[in-house]
């Protein structure tokens, strides 16, 4: 039996979510060890060997790139080196439930760029969701306190970064195979990794940094490719939730892993940013269908 779009697209994004913070979890574990940069074009030169492999099984060598996806694709892969950098920077100072927190906020800001970039309509309601989560994202940071990183700022800009990817990939043609998508991000993010390395040296790696790459590179690739197929099938309002399903991810692996868990603030200032979230995205859904029934009419 044949998935729904809805379905598809649904999947896609949860074993994203999953795969993206197991990612996560093994890159902030091997780089308490290994460089950073060095780390970033280990991962990326296996992502790249495997995506290679993915898109010539699934003929995406043979696509033909018109000017404007070829653009878009450049677009969204500039956007990936620097949401990757910008994450990882703070992923390494960070816990990683406080900043899966912070990256909850994603789906309203992608709602809020869809609006200035594609004059996508936002009515009051969800503008004021909108402000509720940048509330809720205050209370996460609460910057000027003693308990403000500095390094949440990363998290931020790593956010406004996946916006402009996730608004690229939006716009790219349904033909193009998401495999070469993923392929030309993986590309541009290691090679920004292997420059910046050549100046900073290179360390000897050990069987479990390499193992932890290794995995870390497996995950990536399932999440990147589940990534783009989900921005690209089923209705983002039905879709983008499962989105939240990362912080879950962060808060258990967090746990068991570097034996953290957010405090009280930091769960409060997440809640608000699901729940305006959540109303932001069913608010989307219900105006699309009150336009498809007036439409039938």
């Amino acid at each position: 039996m044949a998935l729904s779009e809805n379905l598809r697209g649904i999947l896609a994004m949860s074993l994203s979510m999953a795969a993206f913070t197991i990612n996560d979890t093994l890159m902030k574990s091997v780089t308490s060890a290994m460089p950073l940069f060095q780390a970033i074009a280990l991962r990326g030169g296996f992502a790249i060997l495997g995506l290679i492999v993915i898109a010539r099984a699934n003929g995406a060598f043979r696509q033909s790139l018109s000017r404007k996806d070829t653009v878009l694709t450049g677009l969204r892969s500039l956007a990936e080196v620097f949401a990757t950098y910008f994450f990882l920077t703070a992923l390494m100072h960070m816990p990683l439930a406080n900043l899966s927190a912070i990256m909850q906020v994603l789906p309203l800001a992608v709602t809020l760029g869809a609006a200035v970039v594609f004059g996508d309509r936002i009515g009051w309601r969800r503008m004021l969701a909108i402000l509720v989560g940048l509330v809720g994202v205050l209370i996460i940071i609460r910057p000027g306190t003693d308990n403000f990183d500095r390094y949440a700022l990363f998290g931020l800009a790593s956010v406004a970064s996946v916006v402009v990817r996730d608004l690229a990939a939006r716009r790219i043609s349904a033909e193009v195979s998401s495999s070469l998508v993923a392929l030309a991000a993986a590309v541009a993010v290691t090679v920004m990794g292997g420059v910046v390395t050549l100046g900073q040296g290179w360390v000897p790696v050990t069987g479990s940094g390499m193992a932890h790459v290794l995995g870390a590179s497996a995950f990536l690739i399932v999440g990147t490719i589940c990534s783009v197929t989900a921005m690209r099938h089923g209705d983002i309002g039905i879709v983008s939730p499962f989105r939240y399903t990362a912080l879950l991810w962060a808060i258990v692996l967090g746990y068991l892993i570097f034996g953290s868990l957010p405090d009280g603030w930091t769960l409060i200032g997440a809640t608000i940013v699901v729940a305006a979230g959540l109303f932001t995205l069913l608010r989307e859904r219900r105006l699309r269908a009150a336009a498809m029934a007036s439409k039938r009419v």
